[in-house]
């Protein structure tokens, strides 16, 4: 038994965000019925690497489309359509949670907005995300991850300082506002049905923006600015808190230390052979290490470019000192940690054969995630979710496609 089993999802998200969230609740248990439009699908069915199937010919398949799909059901309809529009409400009273991102106002054109159809399902969580909420001046924006990144603070204090040779802000290399709002989508969703369930007996609307959700991501770094009313510097891997919190060059590569206290300190200062630097009252504590990274870095980058990186590690490791190697994606994934918590995963995929998959990291001790649907095609159970939640029969399937609803 899965931890969400019994649940109804209907996902009418794109791109990454909604998608996102959809995901995580598939992989908890729910039934997530992912509705696209016909033919074309999902906008991320058009973006990233295409997958090859078993004989190495380039599939339909995009890498951004199976990052957040597994474990759903899709369906295709066409909500402009009249008819379209009544299938959406008929599965929505059927449903426990709804999943949307569409611009604010525009499912309400349609009569699919939050009121309307917790109106015919007052047990209905509808979670809206959107880029910049249901109100306010730019509600009516629309806006995607680098977006986010840079009005939310985020890319102000990424990157090199400027000044030095590619400094500047920085893109946060993967699209980590959509993941943020998704992460932050399941917290509300599950909050939200436990109201309903011991509480209430109603559903809720869900009130989510991108922009919101990646500020209150910046946690510490924005309390910073808050308490001290300055700009947080950007300082590249450094940290403007804590030192050494870097990465460092060795002889072979780049190593990323850091150093969380004292006592971590003096280890540290032990394998490198610099066993009087922690009684130095320069950098005796954190603080003092922190306020003078400029005399001190220079002094531990010294001693660590004479090694290689794999020494160092083995050496901080036996020490107790938090450091790891700055890996590219074919380290992860061989990464004996890695491999031991079943990071990568393989589903079996009716035209690829097989699809390989970053793993839920969430492990339950009595409801295991649940990894039994690939990321679906286009339309693949749009007659078997209509017939098995809705009744629908071959001549009404039949006039839904002569009506031009699927």
């Amino acid at each position: 038994m899965t931890a969400l089993a019994g649940l109804r999802v209907l996902d009418l998200s794109r791109v990454f965000a909604g998608p996102w969230a959809g995901q995580m609740l598939a992989d908890f248990g729910a039934d997530v019925i992912k509705v696209e439009r016909p033919g074309r699908g999902d906008d991320v069915r058009q973006q990233g690497v295409r997958a090859r199937d078993a004989e190495g010919k380039e599939s339909r398949e995009t890498s951004s489309f199976l990052a957040m799909n597994r474990g759903k059901r899709s369906i295709t309809v066409d909500m402009r359509s009249p008819e379209g529009q009544a299938l959406i409400r008929e599965l929505a009273v059927q449903c426990d949670v709804l999943i949307e991102n569409f611009k604010a106002g525009d499912l309400a054109r349609h009569g699919l907005d939050a009121a309307s159809l917790r109106a015919v399902n007052p047990r209905l969580v509808y979670c809206s995300i959107t880029g910049f909420g249901q109100d306010g001046p730019y509600a009516h924006l629309p806006g995607y991850d680098p977006i986010f990144q840079s009005m939310s603070g985020l890319m102000s204090v990424t990157g090199l300082p400027d000044g030095v040779p590619g400094g500047g802000p920085m893109r946060v290399g993967n699209s980590v506002a959509d993941i943020t709002a998704g992460f932050y989508a399941v917290a509300a969703i599950l909050a939200a049905l436990r109201h309903r369930d011991q509480v209430s007996g109603e559903g809720q609307h869900i009130d989510l923006a991108l922009l919101d959700a990646q500020i209150a991501a910046q946690s510490h770094v924005g309390m910073m600015y808050l308490v001290s009313g300055r700009q947080p510097p950007r300082v590249g891997t450094a940290s403007p808190i804590t030192c050494p919190w870097q990465a460092f060059d060795c002889s072979d590569g780049q190593i990323v230390v850091a150093v969380g206290n004292d006592t971590q300190f003096t280890a540290f200062c032990q394998v490198l052979g610099c066993p009087e630097l922690p009684a130095d009252p320069r950098f005796a504590t954190n603080p003092q290490r922190a306020a003078r990274q400029a005399v001190l870095v220079p002094l531990l980058a010294d001693r660590l470019r004479q090694r290689p990186v794999a020494d160092w590690y083995a050496a901080f490791d036996a020490a107790g000192v938090p450091s790891g190697p700055i890996n590219d994606f074919a380290a992860v994934f061989n990464d004996p940690q890695v491999r031991h918590r079943a990071l990568r995963q393989d589903l079996p995929h009716p035209t690829l054969g097989s699809v390989p998959i970053v793993a839920n990291p969430v492990h339950f001790s009595a409801t295991p995630v649940a990894y039994d649907r690939a990321p679906p095609l286009v339309g693949e159970h749009t007659d078997e979710v209509l017939r098995e939640v809705l009744g629908a029969d071959d001549a009404r399937l039949q006039a839904l496609r002569r009506a031009g609803a699927l």
